[in-house]
């Protein structure tokens, strides 16, 4: 059991997953590619936050998929939290996701 400074306890595999999980948030934090993403047409708006979530918009429909990314060089990763995956690939300042093409809007 290790304790933090806080007084949280933990054993050593919540921890390690503990610390991994603020890793990877603290890398998207100052990513370059974290933001608002959206279609030519506005229909789609995807929000790269910086603690490594993800919020999708369609259309009307707010939150209509949400989870965690990843990026690794120009490439991405989601996990939904419904369960399924998908990936992206950041080409020129331009993001290529599902068939979608995506530009980043400040």
């Amino acid at each position: 059991m290790l304790t933090l400074a806080s007084g949280t306890a933990f054993t050593v595999t919540q921890a390690h997953a503990h610390m991994a999980k603020q890793h990877i948030a603290a890398a998207q934090v100052n990513h370059p590619y974290a933001g608002l993403w959206v279609t030519s047409d506005g229909h789609i708006r995807q929000r790269l936050l910086p603690t490594g979530r993800y919020d999708e918009a369609r259309g009307s429909r707010e939150s209509a998929y949400r989870g965690r990314y990843e990026i690794r060089g120009h490439h991405i990763d989601y996990w939904d939290d419904t369960g399924f995956t998908a990936d992206g690939t950041f080409i020129d300042g331009v993001l290529h996701h599902a068939g979608m093409v995506l530009y980043r809007k400040e």
